[in-house]
């Protein structure tokens, strides 16, 4: 059991399934692997607002966000498109191929954030903060498993975190919390404003999206 466990937050191979694309520039996808893609975006988005409008703290590459603004005068929204132009720079010696995966990743979780805000719960008691904080990044695995697996083009952060997994063979789960420590470290640095919920988020989102992954590929085949 505990080894199983361990295998778990372990992962170092996106499953492939019978509805995962051949390849990250299929233009022409499944319907099932395009309504996965959907799905796993969708998820993706509301645990990312979960954690907004839980109200102690922001995501790592938010408080980034924040110190770049803070140090340009550039508004967060352009801030944050310079951070994902830079991001995906990173990708070229990492070997790391966009798909429509990749842009619907920019736009449809900036739609669902936006559409949900009014909708979802805004706590006051810390402890009921705590908790939606640490389910909205459970979400956000969980939707990272089902867009990652369809393979049709993973977004700025997690093309990052795949191809240093490929080139340090380490597993999802360190690689991406290093990822998120690095950009809380370099975003606090410049301004940005780190809470207990960016905490979370970095620790949490490495071995949530492993076992995004595990779930999906062993109850979605």
């Amino acid at each position: 059991m505990i080894k199983k466990f361990i295998l778990i937050f372990t992962i170092k191979k996106i499953p492939k399934l019978s509805w995962s694309s051949s390849s990250e520039l299929n233009l022409k996808p499944k319907i099932k692997t395009f309504f996965y893609l959907l799905l796993g975006l969708i998820l993706f988005g509301i645990g990312e607002t979960l954690l907004v409008t839980a109200g102690i703290g922001v995501s790592p590459w938010f408080v980034l966000h924040q110190g770049l603004s803070v140090n340009t005068g550039y508004s967060i929204g352009l801030s944050t498109l310079i951070v994902g132009i830079i991001v995906l720079f990173f990708w070229i010696p990492l070997k790391q191929k966009p798909g429509i995966g990749t842009i619907l990743n920019t736009i449809l979780i900036s739609i669902i954030v936006d559409l949900s805000l009014p909708y979802l719960p805004y706590p006051e008691e810390f402890i009921l903060q705590l908790l939606q904080s640490i389910i909205g990044v459970l979400i956000v695995g969980l939707g990272s498993g089902f867009y990652l697996i369809a393979n049709l083009g993973p977004g700025a952060r997690d093309g990052l975190m795949i191809g240093i997994q490929k080139k340090t063979n380490m597993s999802f789960s360190l690689t991406r919390t290093l990822i998120e420590l690095s950009a809380i470290a370099f975003g606090w640095y410049l301004g940005g404003i780190v809470g207990i919920g960016t905490v979370i988020y970095a620790l949490a989102i490495g071995p949530f999206v492993s076992l995004g992954l595990f779930f999906v590929g062993k109850y979605f085949k």
